[in-house]
């Protein structure tokens, strides 16, 4: 981490992955804004704090408003200070088969994961130019290769680690340090929607164990469980030939 404050800023912070990232930072000392649309999660989470080292602090915003996300950026400064660590983590997720195939659905997405992101960090990025800090975007394994019914979601975090790859080289020589987190299955409100195995499933508090571990190692990615995202990462390396074939039997049934 670089030498910036110890306040963090959590885009979907009040439920899931967010959330118990939040509480981790907050057992080890950070000041903690989250936000997210609905207010009474982030309530929630901030009153989980209670009596922890740090603070959590519940800030209403939209990702998908700009003036949304700026407001809570200012709220930050003048509540906390400059932000430090700033995790884009705000996300949707709706499966799409071939027969509702819509353009809708993509724009949807594509507003939340990626336009969300890129307007968490246009908000952070100016001061963070000035003084370093760290910005992490939640993709996931899904951004790995094309899978069944998650168009719309996979070429949202596709597109999330390309961008990462492209600020962490871009930022790098800023000491503003870019990365990128691939979960594979979670237990969140998103995987709920599944309606199919989930290997190697974990509780959002183990990923976020691994997030918080991924942050202070500074490595450009973060993974996991390992066990299954590497066998992914073998996966991105097959040619086409082997992958779709293998694919089609795992997964459509």
């Amino acid at each position: 981490m670089s030498e910036s404050p110890k306040t963090a800023w959590i885009t979907g912070g009040g439920t899931g992955i967010g959330r118990a990232l939040a509480l981790r930072l907050a057992r080890a000392g950070w000041r903690v804004a989250i936000s997210g649309r609905r207010p009474e999660p982030l309530e929630d989470t901030a009153a989980a704090a209670a009596g922890l080292d740090g603070e959590i602090l519940a800030l209403p915003a939209d990702v998908t408003d700009a003036d949304s996300v700026r407001a809570a950026v200012a709220s930050i400064h003048e509540r906390f200070g400059p932000i430090g660590l700033a995790v884009m983590n705000a996300g949707m997720f709706k499966p799409l088969k071939l027969r509702d195939f819509n353009t809708a659905s993509f724009e949807a997405h594509f507003n939340v994961n990626v336009l969300g992101a890129v307007r968490g960090i246009e908000a952070v990025l100016p001061d963070m130019l000035d003084r370093g800090g760290r910005i992490v975007l939640v993709a996931s394994v899904a951004g790995y290769r094309g899978l069944p019914t998650a168009g719309p979601y996979g070429a949202t975090k596709a597109a999330l680690i390309n961008l990462a790859e492209t600020l962490h080289m871009e930022l790098g020589r800023r000491k503003v340090q870019v990365s990128v987190v691939n979960p594979g299955f979670v237990e969140t409100p998103l995987t709920e929607k599944n309606r199919f195995p989930m290997p190697a499933l974990i509780t959002p508090e183990v990923a976020a164990e691994r997030m918080y571990a991924g942050i202070l190692s500074g490595r450009f990615e973060t993974t996991f469980p390992r066990r299954f995202t590497w066998f992914l990462k073998f996966l991105r390396c097959l040619p086409y030939a082997l992958y779709f074939p293998l694919i089609k039997k795992a997964t459509l049934k």
